[in-house]
């Protein structure tokens, strides 16, 4: 009898988890990262899988923002160092791999196979938590989407993962 109740409450328990996640998911819009220094945010439905940044193998000849191939769950990605893509560094291949840094591979969707290496995550965001900035007129690439504004007036740029996964600098890795 003990373990029925035990089992019940068990069981309560982990509904209201799952209940508690799947409307926590519902709300989240962004996973929010920094890379050097600079804060993103990243639409979850343009976000595949989060992996620790491990063994990065070469490519020569191309773009110092291109770090090199790993392999996903058995499927090779191209690494791309976002801070140094969109150019807020130019750091050498030897330190693309930080401590805390964490790629987030795009959508398979996007038909991209790509990871974005970014310095650190930091954690998830809604559009309850932000506010959209009026647009400052400074010209900038078409998956630079809009800047946001948090509680503590931090400006987020917001990343349109779709439109880098196809943005025509992005594609040309050969240097």
């Amino acid at each position: 009898m003990a373990n029925r109740e035990a089992l019940r409450e068990l069981q309560s328990r982990l509904a209201e988890r799952l209940q508690r996640i799947r409307t926590e998911a519902q709300t989240a819009a962004w996973l929010a990262v920094e890379s050097a220094g600079c804060p993103l945010l990243l639409p979850l439905a343009g976000a595949g899988e989060i992996f620790a940044a491990g063994t990065l193998l070469p490519v020569p000849h191309t773009q110092p923002w291109f770090v090199g191939v790993t392999n996903l769950r058995g499927n090779l990605h191209g690494v791309v160092d976002m801070a140094s893509f969109v150019g807020l560094r130019s750091a050498p291949r030897a330190e693309a791999l930080r401590d805390g840094a964490r790629l987030v591979a795009l959508n398979p969707a996007f038909g991209a196979h790509c990871a974005l290496l970014v310095d650190r995550l930091a954690g998830l965001r809604s559009v309850e938590q932000m506010r959209r900035e009026p647009d400052d007129g400074v010209r900038r690439p078409r998956f630079a989407a809009g800047v946001w504004r948090d509680g503590d007036g931090l400006r987020w740029q917001e990343i349109d993962l779709e439109a880098l996964a196809r943005h025509e600098q992005f594609l040309g890795i050969a240097a």
